[in-house]
Formats: structure tokens, C-alpha cells, sequence
């Protein structure tokens, strides 16, 4: 008996009610993405119904549109925690509503208080670069050959809760990085600061190339998610991609960190290749849609990206067994078509597959916590405080 999440990072389905407060209203990854690219597209998510939740918000999707015969439930997500982050997107998913958002900082220079900087150059003994609100491909460019030439690691922000750090992997080696990043992440806690992100890169000035080695360095979960309680209650709890990192680790049997959308999904197949040793969840994070292709405004590379996870998803619904539960979601928006460089405020898609799941319409959905509470149903465990089951209804 298992049960898998799929978080295609930041495949947004239509502006949030509330998304003119946080200047994203008229966004629409999902469509705009479909507008801008013609031909009929993503097949296998079609089929679950992404269609037919896209519908449920009066958005047909050209080229992807409704089925008369899903062959899963769909509906849409609405957010009732204040944010549009990763970190606030995947503790909701899991259960944790929050009831103010995380600190953001002003996007001009200084963004971070003095006294944040002062005591972090004090800490680690480095000066630092930047110290404003920046994408992170073109502040590397701007600034990486100065950080070269002085050794101090460039810090910025952006509209989200985030302290990135990035630095070139010959000047300040990996493992010395995610040891100021943890500095700055006890810094960081009484700013509640979500997440502190180390950035490494190398390469040379004006070729500058982020590597794989990012990592994540979340603030404390303030009270235990259903993947606490799954693992309480015997439950195999099973993270991949950045999920560790979001979550701190905690809840979680088993954490594996692959990079990148090709080795997390190659290592969600590995896993449901082989029999479930009693009950397993497997929560699987795909970072690519956001990371490399919705922050840089790439619709051409949002698009191929979602392409590649939807072959895949039919791959994995083959490895399935009639008692497991398969769950498509996102955390938040980042339309490529959006002015700026930052995620949308928008409502999620919800697809799920499973014994008598096909064609259910689930409707508007208050809160992502609802997949939380449908995972304690689908254990059998009590009801938890947030969300609503759409499960048997």
C-alpha cells in the first residue's frame, strides 16, 4: 500500500483570489504557458484531467483540454496560508497552515538588516556582495568576477523569504559554503527567514554556471506535519529532491537528495519498481519548472520541462497497484509569461488516481491541506487539524 505526491514546482493553474495584494493577478502558468505554445500538449495529464481543473476556474487550456472520462479525480487549490513560497507551499501540502507569512525584505540595496550582516561578517569572517533583491543568474554575472578577485560570498533576496548565498566552488569550496549558510541560518531564525539557499557555481567570468550542489537550509517546522504522524504510526516516509531540505528532515524514514527533474524522477521509478515494504508515502518534489525555467521567464523550457514529467507520470501510473494513491500537485505559481522574475500567487491543479478516483470532480479546494488529511485517511489514521479528505466520499 503506498502513496505518492508529485510537486511539479510551481505549475500554477490561475491568479489566486487574493493575487492583486501581492501584484500577481493575472497570472496563469498553466495557460499562458498553453497560449504561447501551439499544438496539443501533455497527454498523460490530460487524461488525468488537468483540463477539466482548469475548467473548474472557467480556464479551458488550448491544447490541453477537458477528457469526458478523466481517469482521475481533478479539481484546483486554493492557499489559505499567506505567501506564495516553496517552503510555505509544501508545509500546507503536508498540513501546516501558517497564519502570517515569512519576512521579506526590501528588493533594493540594503535589503537585509545591518545587524544581520554585521553579525554573519563577524561569524564567518568574510565580507559580502550584493545585499539586495536579484535574479540569481544575473547577479553571479554581475558581481562573480569581484567576488573572484576578493573572496566575498554574494548575497541576495528576492521577493520570496529567502537569504541566498552564492559563491564559486574554487573559492569557497562546497562544504565551507553550506557552513556559512548554517551560520546564517541560525542568524536568520529571529528574522523568520524561511529558507537560507546556498548557490555554488563555477566557471569563468561571463560564463558563469550555477551547479547542482544547491542546497536548501529551511527554518524549524512550528508544529509536526502529517508526515510526522505517518512515520508515528509506521508509516515509511519517503522524500526526494529538495523535500529534506524543506522539511528539515523531519518526518522522513528515508531522504534522498538527488538534483534536478531527470534524477528525481528516475529515482521515484526505482522506487515504485520495488514492492512497498508495507505502508509507504513517497513525497517527490521536481524542481526544474521553477528553478530553471519559470524564474528565467523560459516559456519554450517550462513547457518542454512539463512534457518530460508528463511521459513520465505515465510511466510511473504503469507501476501502480489497484490499493495505491497517486497525487499531481504544485506549491505555488511562477508564470513565465509574468512580469518579473518571481512565483505567483495562484491556485494549484489537484489530480489524483485510485481505486474510484476516475472522473470525481473535487471542485474548488480551500486549502493544499486537504492532500495531508486525505494521506491520514488513506492510512486509516484519525482526522488531523487541517484540511478536508476528498477520499470515498
Amino acid at each position: 500500500m503506498r502513496a505518492t505526491v508529485v510537486v511539479i514546482d510551481s505549475f500554477g493553474i490561475g491568479a489566486a483570489p487574493d493575487a492583486d495584494a501581492y501584484g500577481d493577478e493575472g497570472s496563469n502558468t498553466a495557460l499562458n504557458i498553453c497560449r504561447s505554445i501551439p499544438g496539443e500538449k501533455w497527454p498523460v495529464l490530460r487524461r488525468l484531467g488537468l483540463g477539466n481543473a482548469s475548467e473548474v476556474l472557467g480556464n479551458p487550456l488550448p491544447g490541453c483540454g477537458s477528457v469526458d472520462a478523466p481517469e482521475g479525480a481533478f479539481g484546483v487549490m486554493r492557499e489559505r496560508s499567506p505567501g506564495k513560497d516553496t517552503t510555505t507551499g509544501h508545509w500546507e501540502i503536508a498540513g501546516i497552515v501558517l497564519d502570517r507569512p515569512f519576512e521579506t525584505f526590501d528588493p533594493e540595496y540594503p535589503s537585509f538588516p545591518g545587524k544581520l550582516i554585521e553579525e554573519l561578517t563577524r561569524s564567518t569572517g568574510r565580507e559580502i556582495l550584493g545585499n539586495r533583491a536579484a535574479s540569481g543568474t544575473a547577479i553571479i554575472e554581475e558581481l562573480g568576477r569581484e567576488h573572484v578577485e576578493t573572496g566575498k560570498p554574494i548575497v541576495y533576496t528576492s521577493s520570496d523569504s529567502v537569504f541566498q548565498i552564492a559563491a564559486h566552488e574554487e573559492v569557497i569550496p562546497v562544504s565551507e559554503l553550506y557552513g556559512i549558510c548554517r551560520i546564517a541560518r541560525e542568524l536568520c531564525d529571529r528574522y523568520r527567514v524561511a529558507r537560507v539557499i546556498a548557490r555554488p557555481f563555477v566557471g569563468t567570468d561571463g560564463e558563469y554556471v550555477r551547479t547542482g550542489n544547491r542546497r536548501d537550509f529551511s527554518i524549524d517546522l512550528p508544529g509536526p506535519s502529517v508526515l510526522e504522524l505517518l512515520k508515528d504510526h509506521g508509516v515509511r516516509t519517503i522524500g526526494v529532491g529538495k523535500i529534506g531540505d524543506i522539511f528539515n528532515e523531519q518526518g522522513l524514514t528515508e531522504s534522498l537528495h538527488d538534483k534536478g527533474n531527470a534524477a528525481c524522477i528516475e529515482r521515484t521509478r526505482s522506487i515504485l519498481e520495488t514492492a512497498p515494504k508495507g505502508r509507504e508515502f513517497v513525497f517527490v518534489n521536481l524542481v526544474d519548472t521553477d528553478m530553471v525555467y519559470g524564474h528565467r521567464r523560459d516559456v519554450r523550457g517550462y513547457f518542454e520541462a512539463v512534457s518530460v514529467v508528463d511521459a513520465a507520470i505515465g510511466e510511473l501510473l504503469d507501476l501502480l497497484g489497484t490499493e495505491d494513491l497517486f497525487i499531481v500537485t504544485a506549491d505555488h505559481g511562477c508564470d513565465p509569461t509574468f512580469r518579473g522574475t518571481d512565483h505567483t500567487r495562484e491556485y494549484v491543479p489537484l489530480l489524483a488516481w485510485g481505486n474510484g478516483l476516475a472522473g470525481v470532480n473535487l471542485g474548488i479546494r480551500e486549502s493544499f491541506a486537504d492532500i495531508a488529511q486525505s494521506l491520514a485517511k488513506f492510512f486509516g489514521l484519525s482526522p488531523i487539524a487541517s484540511g478536508k479528505n476528498f477520499l470515498y466520499r
